[in-house]
């Protein structure tokens, strides 16, 4: 691979950027002692994850080693030589903490046992002074990414957010990938979010303002604690919940370039053992885009093709909200309920000019339009106990019930070079109901051990009906074709338990889980395929084991898990979906779930204020789904006059391997600039769908670069490139695409104001290119969507609630923990 090609450039890019920041190491001569104790709550005896410890000399407070608490709010710092310290912690909305501790040849190892941080914030002479986040918290189990702190999704959606998240890729389309897989587990708030995985009329994730998103949790790996669905991992997205007292809020009114609009309020109001929260945001936007696609095809010995340009507008009006409390019991238990209504209407119009060659020579000009209504609603109920006499342990429920209507209608009619100038429509509509509730318990075995297990049950039944319309020939009515409508009915129930145990010996942690899964999936299509029924019961091992090194902060873990992907409705139900005249996907009621094997290796190393992470990893899928197009001959013969008619499916073809590398660094270049880099390399390699070559192989990787700058106290910066580079799927290849964006926010009026601007895809450079070739059929895709885009921002903020500061230069990494 020379450095030439867009794979050789990456390549020297991710060297360059290792190089350019190196990491300094200290090693401490005849290392003695050590450190320890657990962080938690003063107010309520919770952990405190993710806090900063460091140890200082006391002598000249120099700093000389770091760590981050892990999930149950405990921290070791080690490989300390004798003499006196400073212990220093700091967490978000915390008082800083300061020990002074002496390590002698007598007592070399020091346990601080308890240390309680107190209340969110401290006034001085009026201002108040705030903990802040970093903008990534790394861990070898997971990212914590802080949206706050991005500026780039500002005015934005979910989709927005995560298109910004290491190891995460999002296509045109809106489908989420990681590190090049699309089967993963989506959460929002650590619960499932049926619209979100579902497929159902819309995606739940453009409908999720970047506003109300707190931070990202990207974990690559899960233990049995999580669910076994979802190949290439978990994301669970935490939604803002404000907890301070009295009154408190956000308003926000952003604005983009060719109309759109984005007004928000947030309030919550806590008052002694109740928390009020409230959240309306409005959404009114308008995308415009164009596309084509060229498709070749020999059917009966003569060459057809079909080449199709169009540009469409896309209207978007969403309005969501989200209600609830948190209620403090007694005895240390907690009581939340939570009510997250979803409106969303869309229309999607353009026009369509086909090139037909082959039987004819005929152009045929269409208009489409695609209108979406999708209503859905998330209820909730979290309950949370705590033990004072024992720390750590802790039990945890929820409930949940969410409901889904989607009604969407797809509708083209010909203008011109065709005999039939009457409209058709495909109307489909999809009601869901899933109902769902989970119990955790975690029992602590001493200082060192701990023992989790719980249990899972969700059922979740889903109806609708696909009905195709034909314009009627003396009037503007239309006349469902019975012939060409179906109903639809699909149930799905599953079940899951599991336990997992950890144990810290010295420098070794180590966990091992066992998860049990029962599926129980049904469905048929009344006028089409069916009836279907799937039912299997499967063990999910997981595994992982952590040392700390000698020298600086650093933590090497190697840990396994096996997955599954079961197929959505979607995927199974055998109805065809038109996306316009000349291709339509249907549903494979054969499909069946694929397995999938994971092995990673991480390291991480913290040296001051910068953290590097390393990951090599390595998946094996068996019985994989694939997604494939192939030629519809009958249809195509149908409907004469050159066309060639193509359909989606998915199907269980052969197996896919991919194993690669990430690597991502934190790094303060100077006091008002932050650096945060991440990349991956991968090969992926999937079985060949034509039958008659070798198994189909590429490199590709991502790579993303931010900078955040704070030139001034009160302005912030930010600096952000994306770039993806090509992969294969097992009928083609996909090209390379990135992209920058620039933002940045001054806070006015003492912090109680904010202006923020951003210009999204600077260079407008984003785009689809995809290429697919079967035996009989070759074709190229193109889809060019409106990218680039400036918005202006306004905030104001109530109460104690103050805008995001500058990223603040801390440790980064250390800590986290295992398992959820």
């Amino acid at each position: 691979m020379t450095s030439s090609t867009p794979f050789g450039r990456t390549l020297q890019g991710l060297g360059f950027l290792a190089m350019l920041f190196p990491l300094a190491a200290a090693a401490q001569q005849q290392p003695a002692g050590s450190i320890q104790g657990t962080l938690l709550d003063q107010a309520n005896g919770q952990p405190v994850p993710f806090a900063n410890v460091v140890v200082l000399r006391a002598q000249d407070s120099t700093f000389v080693i770091g760590a981050a608490s892990g999930e149950n709010g405990g921290f070791s710092l080690s490989t300390l030589g004798l003499g006196t310290y400073i212990v220093k912690a700091s967490a978000i909305g915390y008082q800083g903490l300061r020990r002074t501790v002496a390590l002698t040849s007598a007592a070399p190892n020091v346990r601080l046992g308890t240390l309680k941080l107190a209340s969110t914030a401290t006034q001085l002479g009026g201002v108040t002074v705030q903990g802040e986040r970093a903008a990534v918290q790394e861990s070898l189990d997971k990212k914590v990414i802080n949206v706050e702190k991005d500026l780039s999704s500002v005015g934005g959606t979910a989709i927005n957010v995560l298109q910004n998240v290491p190891s995460v890729t999002v296509a045109a389309d809106g489908t989420v990938s990681m590190r090049g897989s699309s089967n993963i587990t989506i959460l929002i708030d650590g619960k499932p979010s049926s619209s979100a995985n579902s497929g159902a009329g819309g995606n739940r994730l453009e409908q999720i303002p970047a506003s109300s998103i707190e931070r990202v949790e990207v974990v690559t790996n899960p233990s049995a604690r999580y669910d076994a669905a979802g190949a290439g991992g978990v994301l669970n997205i935490i939604l803002k919940k404000q907890k301070k007292d009295g009154w408190n809020g956000q308003a926000m009114l952003n604005l983009g370039s060719r109309e759109k609009y984005n007004p928000s309020l947030s309030l919550n109001r806590r008052v002694g053992k109740m928390n009020t929260f409230a959240s309306l945001d409005l959404r009114d936007d308008t995308y415009h885009s164009r596309m084509w696609s060229d498709q070749y095809t020999t059917l009966e010995n003569q060459e057809l093709r079909t080449y199709q340009q169009g540009n469409n507008v896309r209207h978007t009006k969403n309005t969501s909200g989200r209600i609830g409390f948190d209620y403090t019991l007694p005895a240390n238990q907690s009581l939340t309920v939570t009510v997250e209504p979803n409106f969303n209407h869309s229309n999607n119009a353009g026009t369509q000019l086909a090139t037909l060659s082959g039987a004819t020579n005929a152009r045929i000009g269409s208009t489409f339009g695609v209108v979406e209504n999708v209503d859905n609603i998330d209820n909730s109920v979290d309950y949370r106990r705590t033990w004072d006499a024992h720390k750590g342990r802790e039990l945890t429920g929820n409930a949940y019930y969410s409901y889904l209507n989607a009604d969407v209608v797809v509708a083209q009619r010909n203008t011109e070079g065709s005999p039939d100038l009457l409209e058709w429509k495909q109307d489909l509509d999809v009601n869901l109901h899933a109902v769902g509730g989970q119990v955790d318990y975690v029992h602590p075995l001493g200082e060192k051990a701990r023992f989790d297990t719980g249990l899972k049950g969700q059922w979740q039944t889903n109806s609708g009906t696909d009905d195709f319309l034909r314009q009627q020939t003396d009037g503007p009515g239309f006349n469902r074709l019975p012939d060409r409508s179906y109903a639809y009915d699909f149930k799905e129930y599953t079940q899951a338990g599991y336990a997992t145990y950890q144990q810290e010996t010295g420098k070794w942690t180590m966990q091992g889980g066992l998860r049990a899964e029962y599926t129980n999936t049904s469905g048929k299509v009344i006028g089409g395929n069916g009836p279907f029924k799937l039912e299997y019961l499967n063990l999910f091992p997981s595994a992982s084991v952590a040392r700390k090194l000698s020298g600086a902060d650093q933590r090497l873990q190697l840990s396994y898990s096996r997955r599954l992907n079961r197929p959505g409705f979607m995927q199974l139900l055998a109805f065809p979906l038109y996306q316009d005249q000349r291709s339509y996907r249907i549903g494979n009621p054969t499909l069946r779930p694929e397995y999938i094997n994971a092995l990673e290796l991480g390291h991480q190393v913290t040296m001051g204020q910068a953290s590097l992470t390393s990951t090599v990893f390595y998946r094996h899928t068996t019985n994989a789904i694939q997604r494939l197009v192939r030629l519809d001959t009958m249809a195509t013969r149908l409907y004469g006059a050159g066309a060639v008619i193509t359909a989606q499916y998915a199907a269980n073809f052969g197996q896919a391997t991919s194993y690669g590398a990430e690597v991502s660094l934190n790094q303060p270049v100077a006091k008002w600039w932050r650096l945060t880099a991440s990349g991956s390399l991968f090969q992926n390699t999937v079985t060949a769908a034509t039958g008659n070559e070798a198994n189909r192989r590429v490199v590709s990787g991502t790579a993303r670069l931010m900078n955040s700058f704070t030139p001034t106290p009160k302005l912030d910066i930010q600096l952000t490139g994306n770039y993806r580079a090509a992969a294969v799927t097992a009928q083609g290849r996909i090209a390379p695409v990135g992209s920058m964006d620039i933002a940045l926010r001054q806070r006015l009026f003492n912090d109680r104001g904010a202006v923020t601007f951003r210009v999204s895809d600077v260079f407008n450079t984003q785009r689809n290119l995809t290429e697919t070739f079967t035996n009989d059929f070759r074709a190229t895709y193109y889809n060019k969507w409106e990218s680039r885009v400036a918005y202006l921002g306004l905030s104001w903020y109530m109460g104690s609630n103050k805008p995001p500061k500058k990223i603040e230069n801390q440790p980064q990494g250390g800590g986290g923990g295992f398992g959820g």
